[in-house]
């Protein structure tokens, strides 16, 4: 049993080993960086038809890198999830309509200021009871984590005694204010008019702009400063020769706007049906689905190793391992996933100053939090064997390592099969809380299709059609095993 069990936890460290390996160098000639931003910030960022990301700042930093010769990777992820990945290491900067504050220069080092912005309030489009910030006295405002906006909004929350509740992303916050959750969401400027302009159904009551500042691409505080001088130069250039205006313009046009007459852009084509959506997404809503599965099938094969390590664990004769597996077990149960990536993604390489790919954070996540789950069930499932098979085996003169792999694992791993494949369901649909930390799976996907396209009922009702699809063929598959074992 001893041999068994040193045998499994040589190949648990193996693969721990592989999956924590960090990114290798860039062994190009030009310097390479890595680039997070916030993918669901239109005009600034936000991903394309043909699934590439556009923008102010997209479009901007594709310029400057071709002026100054380097070369990037982007990491799309929540802002909040970004500024922690710049601070932590994870990546080298962050482009997502950032304002600079004093605040953040304690943390950060900014590039200079490229584009002038600020905030106003807009309510729904329906709503004529609120006039201005005295009408929001007693009611909720929906604000977006970490934003200039939400800065705004609480420095004058007590002032004007209105609540507040915060989202991730400014699409899931317009629609919060149009189905009536909140009653108004405060935001930047550009970004307002934009989304209005594409078709939301808002409108702006500011009379003004409030908070003004200023734009600015960040990199860790001492850290980078080469990324920094490259984009200060690139963006010097792209000024000069009127590349900046043209981006501004091609996604802005006239920022000198009356608020009362802004409206919908009546040219835009609106085919929303149902099929068409669906066509002209398909390929990116794939892509995402592939990617869920990948990390389901990998997640669960090394999760049910683990848990079966840790079953196995909390059932041999040894007080001290039985304390260890539950421990575990107990520790990574009791973590919600979400907090557990974080840690993983972000907390440990601020300790270790070393990079964790997010593919890699990810799939670690899945291993120590359904591995757990795995584990107790596994646990549970050798104990509801017969006690009598093992002292039959024993009696028999077998050892007890013996008896455990030939008598009670076969039978108490019969019973958990469909445990299993429960298991496998409940993995697939935690793959989803991945996407905080920038994985683009299928949950991820249909934010970024929303955020273009701005039908959020329409992609959220194909995406929960592709997981019921792929959770009925594993509920089949779970009914046609517990059918062959009986």
């Amino acid at each position: 049993m001893r041999k068994w069990l040193v045998s499994l936890l040589v190949i648990a460290s193996a693969i721990f080993g592989m999956l924590v390996g960090f990114e290798q160098a860039n062994a190009a000639s030009k310097p390479h960086y890595t680039i997070t931003t916030d993918s669901t910030y239109p005009p600034f960022e936000f991903q394309s038809k043909n699934g590439k990301y556009i923008g102010i700042d997209m479009d901007m930093l594709k310029a400057i890198a071709k002026e100054e010769g380097f070369t990037y990777t982007l990491k799309p992820m929540s802002f909040n999830a970004g500024v922690q990945a710049v601070q932590a290491g994870q990546v080298d900067g962050i482009l997502a309509g950032m304002t600079i504050t004093d605040e953040r220069k304690q943390t950060f080092d900014f590039s200079e200021p490229y584009y002038k912005t600020g905030v106003v309030v807009a309510i729904s489009a329906k709503d004529k009871t609120v006039k201005s910030l005295k009408d929001l006295k007693g009611k909720t405002v929906a604000l977006k984590t970490g934003t200039a906006g939400a800065t705004y909004a609480e420095s004058i929350q007590k002032k004007y005694g209105f609540k507040v509740t915060y989202y991730n992303d400014s699409n899931i916050m317009y629609n919060a204010v149009i189905t009536g959750n909140a009653v108004a969401a405060f935001e930047d400027q550009p970004v307002m008019l934009y989304a209005i302009k594409q078709g939301t159904a808002l409108k702006i009551i500011s009379k003004q702009v409030a908070n003004g500042g200023w734009y600015g691409f960040g990199v860790k505080k001492g850290s980078q400063a080469a990324l920094l001088k490259s984009f200060n130069a690139g963006y010097k250039k792209i000024v000069a020769d009127g590349t900046y205006d043209k981006i501004v313009n091609k996604y802005l046009g006239d920022t000198g706007v009356n608020y009362k007459e802004v409206k919908a852009d009546s040219s835009r084509d609106d085919s929303t049906s149902f099929v068409s959506i669906f066509n002209e997404n398909r390929s990116a809503l794939l892509n995402g689905l592939i990617k869920t599965i990948e990390l389901t099938v990998l997640g669960v094969v090394l999760a049910s190793i683990w848990g079966i390590l840790l079953g196995v664990m909390g059932v041999v004769p040894s007080k001290f391992i039985q304390g260890l597996s539950a421990t575990i077990i107990y520790i990574f149960r009791g973590l919600p996933m979400l907090v557990l990536a974080f840690f993983i993604y972000i907390g440990i390489p601020n300790v270790t100053g070393q990079r964790i790919p997010a593919f890699t954070a990810g799939i670690i996540t899945l291993i120590l939090n359904e591995g757990a789950y795995i584990g107790a069930f596994v646990r549970g499932g050798f104990m509801s064997v017969d006690p009598g098979q093992m002292e039959a085996a024993r009696s028999l003169g077998m050892p007890y390592g013996k008896a455990m792999r030939k008598v009670v694992m076969p039978q108490g791993i019969r019973l958990m099969i469909p445990s299993f494949i429960n298991q496998f369901i409940i993995t697939l649909k935690d793959t989803s809380l991945l996407s905080a930390i920038g994985i683009i799976e299928l949950t991820q996907t249909g934010t970024l299709i929303i955020a273009r396209n701005l039908q959020g009922f329409k992609v959220w009702l194909m995406v929960a059609a592709l997981y019921l699809i792929v959770i009925t063929l594993l509920t089949w598959l779970s009914n046609w095993v517990e059918k062959r074992l009986k």
